[in-house]
């Protein structure tokens, strides 16, 4: 008779999270008050960029890691879309590249200057301008420097070639129409070969982002997924949504086969949404409440039960996004 052992053997079994101390935050930063469902900050080992408020338009900040405290209230910004923006990230080649997108249906590039904003940035590098109505996401392709995938409400997902010369790009170079509804969430799988998406039409698909096709469509209606995430080079996707009675809930799923989660799992009955953020160094899943204050951390292990829960971090203070 074979005896298993109960335990795992794991590095990351007692991860805790703690809050910085105030001479390490970044104090008086006016984030925005928009609601639309997304991270409103990004960070790289330089920077930290945070979309803030401001009247008439939309701006974002961009702040050095290294200057935490008060930050000056005419500290400048990079202003120069004429709508709220509602997506920032960086540039995974250049620490000095962002983009941006916006409520005015333009998605703007940003070079920020070695010797860092003195004055408002207002002349974007690039700007492209192919969506009829506002766009929501963007995603900078993982392997191929220099391209760019934006998701806007015209239901159209556009693959733009930034090496082109011209200052403002009306033409993407291929249109992915393979969405009847917004497109809520866009992921990569580690050599940029897949993309997934959420989708609001309760889809989610993985498309081959060269041919423009649909390789596997999920149409599960138990859970409706918000957030899909590829989770490295394990060949599987997360996602985070709701389930029939507006739980909130997680699945896992096989990238080859959406027909059924691997896993599904309800959390609690909160209304805000969960972002995903995984590590692939440490195989570590963060699963972020927007609206609350709960940071969850699993642990992703290619064999069952694929999710081992480690810790969870909680803070009084709701969260507005994450980087």
């Amino acid at each position: 008779m074979s005896w298993h052992p109960q335990y795992r053997s794991s590095k990351f079994r007692h991860v805790y999270g703690k809050a910085a101390s105030k001479d390490k935050c970044y104090d008086c930063v006016p984030i925005t008050l928009n609601v639309q469902d997304n991270h409103f900050c990004a960070v790289n080992p330089s920077f930290i960029a945070v979309v803030t408020e401001c009247a008439g338009g939309g701006a974002f900040l961009v702040i050095p890691i290294k200057q935490t405290g008060k930050l000056d209230p005419h500290y400048p910004k990079v202003c120069g879309h004429k709508g709220n923006v509602l997506d920032i990230k960086w540039n995974p080649f250049n620490d000095f590249i962002i983009a941006s997108c916006s409520e005015d249906a333009t998605v703007k590039i940003w070079e920020i200057p070695n010797q860092l904003l003195n004055r408002n940035l207002t002349s974007p590098k690039k700007e492209l301008r192919g969506h009829t109505r506002r766009v929501g996401l963007i995603e900078w392709h993982p392997t191929a420097n220099n391209i760019l995938f934006s998701s806007g409400y015209d239901y159209k997902v556009m693959i733009w070639n930034l090496d082109i010369k011209e200052a403002v790009l009306s033409k993407p170079v291929k249109i992915l129409d393979a969405h009847k509804d917004v497109v809520l969430s866009m992921s990569f799988n580690t050599d940029g070969s897949l993309l997934a998406t959420a989708c609001r039409d309760k889809k989610i698909r993985v498309i081959d982002p060269r041919a423009g096709t649909v390789l596997q469509e999920a149409s599960y209606k138990s859970h409706r997924a918000n957030k899909v995430l590829f989770l490295g080079d394990m060949k599987k996707l997360f996602s985070t949504g709701t389930s029939c009675w507006n739980n909130r809930q997680i699945a896992l799923w096989d990238q080859n086969d959406l027909s059924v989660p691997l896993l599904e799992e309800d959390l609690d009955g909160s209304s805000g949404l969960l972002f995903p953020i995984y590590d692939s160094d440490t195989h570590m899943l963060y699963v972020v409440g927007k609206g609350d204050g709960n940071i969850r951390y699993y642990e992703i292990s290619p064999e069952k039960p694929y999710l081992n829960y480690l810790m969870e971090y909680r803070s009084p203070l709701p969260q507005k996004g994450i980087g």
